[in-house]
C-alpha cells in the first residue's frame, strides 16, 4: 500500500531530474554568454579601437572593432534590423532547444552552444548598437577571415556538431536501404543451402 504523498514524492523526484538533466545544456549556455562578455571586458578595457595585437606574427592577432553589421562583418541593412533579425533567430532556436529530448545530447549541446553565442551578440547590439569584434585570422593583409569575437566561435562549433550529429542520424537509414549492406547469413541458411546443394547433385 503507498503511503500518502507517495505520488507527490515521486513526482518532486522526476522533476528534479529531469532539471538536473536539463541543467548541463544550460551551463553551456551560460558558459558561453560569460565568456563572450568577459572577453569583449578585457578587450575594451585594454584595446584602443581598431588596435592590433600579433600573437602568431600576422596569422592570428586581436584586433579591437565595431562591427555594425552581421556576423563575420556581413551587411543585412541597419543596426534595427540587424537586431529584430537576431532575436527572431534566438526564438527559434530556443523553441529548437527546448523541443529536443533529453536523449539528443549532442543536439542539444550544439544548439545550447548556439544559443549563448547568439546571447552574447544579441547583448551587445541592444547596449551598444554593433558587436565587439577582435580575433583577427589571415595569411595576409590581402587575405583575411572577417574580424569575429568568442560568440561567433560558439555559434560555428554548434553549428558544426548539429551537422555532424545529424549526418550521424541519416548515416543508419543509408546504411541499411544500401544493396551492399545486407546483413550476413545466418549458420542455418548457410546449412539450408549446402542440405539443397547436396540433394539436387
Amino acid at each position: 500500500m503507498q503511503e500518502p504523498g507517495g505520488r507527490e514524492k515521486i513526482s518532486k523526484l522526476t522533476i528534479s531530474r529531469l532539471a538536473l538533466a536539463g541543467g548541463f545544456d544550460w551551463w553551456w549556455v551560460g558558459g558561453a554568454l560569460a565568456l563572450d562578455q568577459m572577453s569583449k571586458i578585457i578587450v575594451v578595457r585594454t584595446m584602443a579601437l581598431h588596435q592590433s595585437i600579433p600573437l602568431l606574427g600576422d596569422v592570428f592577432r586581436l584586433t579591437y572593432i565595431q562591427n555594425a553589421g552581421a556576423a563575420f562583418g556581413l551587411k543585412l541593412g541597419g543596426p534595427l534590423v540587424h537586431t529584430v533579425v537576431a532575436v527572431a533567430a534566438l526564438g527559434v532556436l530556443g523553441w529548437l532547444f527546448l523541443s529536443l529530448p533529453q536523449a539528443a545530447r549532442l543536439q542539444r549541446t550544439a544548439l545550447a552552444m548556439v544559443l549563448g553565442g547568439a546571447l552574447g551578440n544579441i547583448i551587445d547590439r541592444i547596449r551598444l548598437d554593433y558587436v565587439i569584434d577582435f580575433f583577427d585570422v589571415g595569411v595576409s593583409e590581402a587575405w583575411r577571415w572577417p574580424v569575429f569575437n568568442v560568440a561567433d566561435s560558439f555559434v560555428t562549433v554548434g553549428v558544426l556538431f548539429l551537422a555532424v550529429s545529424w549526418s550521424r542520424q541519416q548515416t543508419p537509414d543509408t546504411q541499411t536501404n544500401s544493396p551492399g549492406n545486407s546483413p550476413p547469413p545466418s549458420p542455418a541458411d548457410v546449412a539450408a543451402d549446402d542440405a539443397e546443394r547436396i540433394a539436387g547433385s
